[in-house]
């Protein structure tokens, strides 16, 4: 038996807003941003034991991009080699997403990949619900492993941007009442399209940043704006830390390159 991994690798990806016929605001192609996912994590050496995306797979009013989307999950799944699980936000439609793999039977789910254990939860309403949160805690009874890897796509905490702090977990409190005093590690959000990090119930909330567009602080009074800088993140679980890195997948102007010394594996 081989011995057991020193950490495990999420890849999280969020808010994809995938279209079909069209470009997203006439430039953003959230399927093909999937590939060059796919492309950047191979080129950077990252081996992730899975990839979770939190939400808004496509774009509102674009249902019939889920069974292109579900094609772009499966090669993206393909090209890093490790499962591609995703969870609803509010821009997605329940029923045309039961096309996407793992959705056919509902919409939260758990998956065991390495030591992890990943629950995936159903937010697309704004709130879980309370069937869902008995259901949840029902699964997290037991520890598992390395933990347990908390995904949904409306953070359980507020965003520091005044035109979204009311955008979070209508019933976050209810949530924390299941999650306190749990093996649950991190959890792991998207919907604010900005990465923050945040603790909630004694646990670390990694916001995952968007892979079609970022929004800023400085719109002005009442409004939001939204810029053209793919990112995603990196989340590292070992046995006594949680580390998250939003990264961007665009072309920055190259201000350096030098060699460093690597690691001793």
């Amino acid at each position: 038996m081989s011995a057991p991994r020193p950490r495990d690798t999420v890849l999280h990806l969020s808010d994809v807003h995938a279209t079909r016929g069209e470009l997203l605001y006439g430039q953003v192609d959230g399927l093909a941003r999937l590939d060059q996912v796919g492309d950047y994590i191979v080129s950077a050496g990252v081996t992730p034991e899975a990839v979770v995306v939190t939400g808004d797979l496509v774009e509102r009013g674009h249902a019939d991009a889920y069974p292109e989307l579900a094609q772009a999950l499966t090669r993206l799944g393909a090209r890093v080699g490790a499962p591609v699980l995703t969870v609803l936000g509010n821009h997605d439609e329940p029923g045309p997403a039961a096309a996407l793999p793992g959705h056919e039977r509902g919409h939260h789910r758990t998956a065991h990949v390495g030591a992890l254990r990943l629950v995936l939860l159903d937010s697309s309403r704004g709130a879980l619900g309370p069937e869902q949160l008995a259901w949840l805690r029902e699964e997290l009874r037991e520890p598992f492993g390395r933990g347990t890897v908390l995904a949904l796509h409306h953070p359980p905490v507020p965003s520091p941007l005044p035109a979204l702090a009311k955008a979070c977990l209508a019933d976050a409190a209810d949530l924390a009442g299941v999650v306190g005093g749990s093996d649950v590690r991190v959890v792991l959000a998207g919907h604010y399209h900005h990465p923050m990090s945040a603790t909630f119930a004694g646990v670390p909330v990694a916001v995952g940043p968007s892979l079609a567009y970022q929004q800023i602080m400085n719109a002005g009074p009442g409004r939001v704006s939204g810029y053209d800088r793919p990112m995603l993140s990196l989340v590292h679980v070992t046995d006594d830390a949680v580390t998250c890195a939003p990264v961007s997948i665009g072309a920055p102007v190259p201000l350096f390159s030098q060699p460093v010394p690597l690691p001793t594996p």
